[in-house]
């Protein structure tokens, strides 16, 4: 136990510095842009951003910190998720996407950060110096990593917000992209006397359109890049991603961040960060959310079974392939031998579908465009048995196929899924 909190400890205050370090350096980006030093050259501030930041990373190891850098470049207007609702910032809008956060392998190897629910922070949508993020184990829903589902929840939101801007428009197609170089695109199909209803009758139907529209994106797309990295993607540059590609809390993970932004889409007493705090804390105790000392000797005792090494030489045996494609549910994979759980059962979470658009008499056809080098074998895998090989990928026919090409694929490379 002793050795466990030490660890703990050794890890919490590793993170507290990088994190500490990359507030500095956004600091400094914002400083940039708040008193326009160096003119408009947005490139120049992004050079001087990014050396600072990988020097620091180099010396370090800190992984946070060109995150943090990033985010201080291109959220730098974004203020409204401290002062409004949910709801509010998605009728009015946001200005820059969600930033971006370092996940986390569910394994006790090097850079891990294990926590429990009471040490996560606030949510932040920008950087802040309260938010922490790592790997929680529960009882009910197995390591879930706090990162990948902020991400899923702050994607939830832009996307609903963007999507009811453009319906607000009467706009028929957009796209968006998160942070590889995939496109996405969506086509949207109105109620044939849309014009002809009452302003407060398309704004009703606009905003619960696009709560349901903004979840589906956001969990579809943070799927694919589950998918590109199991083909080789790697967003990182040289550090391999596949390790990490549906490791076997991801998918769950990234689900429950979509569920999470729901409910602080529904609290109208606390602003978008506080709200997806209380959110998060809630469901997480929900779910027999356990202290970080358990969360880590909970992916230890795993060692060796669904897993093997350290640093960037890990191979991932255990996986989730579970999309809930067939019954609609994904269920979360729980380790037995954790002694704080026993007798627990998976608690599936349902997948967001775009089946409830008829009851609006609206439909949404949604694509990707890979538009990466391993497109080519991802579009083979979505088109298997087919003629003739389309340009894009539509999760809604596509992404079965090719979960079973990467099931097989782990089969080939890996063997049986490990109990």
């Amino acid at each position: 136990m002793a050795e466990l909190q030490a660890y703990g400890l050794v890890s919490h205050v590793k993170h507290e510095l990088c994190r500490f370090a990359g507030s500095l350096i956004s600091k400094f980006a914002r400083l940039l842009l708040k008193y326009d030093l160096w003119g408009d050259s947005m490139a120049l501030r992004w050079l001087v951003v990014i050396l600072l930041s990988l020097l620091l990373f180099g010396v370090t190891g800190c992984q946070e910190t060109l995150a943090w850098a990033g985010a201080g470049v291109y959220q730098a207007e974004t203020k409204a998720p401290n002062s409004k609702t949910a709801a509010q910032l998605v009728r009015e809008g946001l200005k820059a996407s969600p930033r971006i956060r370092v996940g986390y392998l569910p394994t006790p190897t090097w850079g891990t950060v294990f926590l429990g629910p009471e040490q996560l922070g606030q949510h932040g949508y920008r950087p802040n110096m309260s938010e922490r993020n790592g790997v929680v184990y529960t009882c009910k829903a197995g390591a879930i990593d706090i990162s990948h589902a902020r991400k899923a929840a702050d994607w939830t939101i832009f996307l609903t917000a963007k999507t009811f801007e453009q319906i607000m428009k009467d706009k028929k197609r957009f796209s968006f992209r998160l942070y590889e170089p995939s496109r996405y695109y969506v086509s949207l199909t109105y109620p044939d006397d849309w014009k002809n209803r009452s302003p407060p009758d398309r704004e009703r139907i606009a905003y619960e359109v696009s709560v349901g529209v903004g979840q589906y994106l956001a969990f579809a797309a943070v799927t694919w890049h589950e998918i590109i990295t199991w083909f080789g993607f790697k967003n990182k540059g040289l550090e391999p991603e596949h390790p990490s590609a549906f490791t076997w809390e991801e998918t769950f993970s990234n689900l429950f961040g979509t569920h999470v932004a729901l409910l602080a889409l529904q609290n109208t007493q606390h602003t978008f960060n506080e709200a997806m705090t209380l959110a998060f804390d809630r469901e997480l105790r929900k779910l027999k959310a356990q202290p970080g000392y358990v969360s880590r000797r909970a992916s230890e005792s795993v060692r060796g079974l669904w897993f093997t090494g350290d640093f960037w030489w890990i191979t991932t045996r255990k996986r989730n392939f579970d999309l809930g494609i067939g019954d609609g549910f994904v269920t979360p994979t729980l380790i037995r031998s954790v002694s704080e759980c026993e007798g627990a059962e998976p608690q599936p979470y349902p997948v967001p579908d775009l089946a409830f658009l008829s009851e609006y008499e609206f439909s949404v056809k949604f694509e990707i465009a890979p538009n990466i080098w391993e497109g080519r074998a991802i579009l083979d895998a979505a088109y298997s048995g087919q003629k003739r090989r389309g340009r894009r990928v539509e999760p809604a026919i596509h992404f079965a196929p090719i979960m079973e090409y990467i099931r097989q694929d782990a089969l080939r490379r890996y063997g049986p899924d490990p109990q």
